[in-house]
């Protein structure tokens, strides 16, 4: 099948865009070393290092596989009934949208196209061949917010969440979860980034990774619990350790839930929804 045929011939890619010169081989040693223990793709990982456009990655994967790019499609019309050729969960996880069927087959945009279980898998589902057109990250999103997430609950609408996690792919799972539900979400990639967050857009909950760079969960919490304009801010937590003892460690540094990870969009949307009914009852 193609995506086979394409495994057979690909290279890594830290190796093409040095060949290409978009990058130096010191920087692909430095990404390399980022991406160690992160659960993140290089060229992710090159992008939040600014070294790299999610355009300049496309295009190079594009001229040395000959796959096709698709720009500009979010604000196309889509039916239905090609949506619901891919469920929206697996659209937000996997960072995919479906654009059309051209002869018997379904072309989807990828950010990844070399991802051939996921292939598998649709094509499996929905009894047509995929063929994966490349895309950036920024355009999928942007159509996946537009055309998946159109619903707002009513008991959300205007509410403000706070994400900070370093993992782009895990924060863009809860952002899109919560903007599906209603939510405005804010973004921070660090404790210090969401500090400065907290403070400048006073959120009405936070949900923060318990590990991330220059300052973790718990350090974030201690100095959102030292400022008196922003100390009453309630805050999730989210670690990949679950036992009784770190949930019990969560509680005493003030967060007012505990969710352990991998991250799951239907568990983020329900402790969300009991944070703030939890949050209503204690003000009566």
């Amino acid at each position: 099948m193609f995506a086979e045929k394409v495994m057979e011939k690909k290279k890594q890619l830290g190796a093409l865009l040095v060949e290409k010169d978009i990058i130096s081989t010191k920087t692909l040693e430095r990404a390399l070393e980022r991406q160690k223990g992160s659960g993140k793709r290089l060229g992710e990982v090159l992008e939040e290092m600014g070294v790299i456009t999610g355009e300049e990655l496309v295009d190079a994967l594009a001229k040395q596989f000959g796959f096709k790019a698709a720009k500009g499609f979010a604000g196309h019309a889509f039916p239905e009934a090609i949506l619901n050729l891919v469920h929206e969960d697996l659209a937000v996880h996997k960072q995919i949208f479906p654009l059309k069927i051209h002869e018997g087959m379904l072309a989807l945009a990828v950010t990844d196209p070399f991802d051939a279980d996921t292939f598998e898998f649709i094509a499996r589902k929905i009894g047509m061949k995929v063929f994966p057109v490349l895309s950036t990250r920024q355009e999928i999103q942007a159509a996946i917010t537009k055309h998946y997430l159109r619903g707002k609950s009513e008991d959300s609408a205007k509410r403000k969440v706070l994400v900070v996690d370093d993992s782009s792919s895990i924060s863009t799972i809860i952002a899109v979860a919560l903007r599906k539900e209603g939510y405005v979400v804010i973004e921070a990639r660090d404790g210090v980034e969401g500090l400065k967050q907290a403070m400048s857009e006073k959120p009405d909950l936070i949900i923060c990774d318990s590990v991330m760079p220059r300052m973790d969960g718990f350090s974030m919490m201690r100095s959102i619990r030292a400022n008196p304009a922003i100390a009453s801010i309630p805050a999730i937590l989210l670690t990949s350790k679950a036992s009784g003892e770190d949930e019990q460690q969560a509680f005493e540094a003030g967060f007012l839930d505990f969710v352990p990870k991998p991250v799951q969009p239907i568990r983020i949307v329900s402790r969300v929804k009991h944070a703030f009914t939890l949050l209503a009852a204690m003000k009566k």
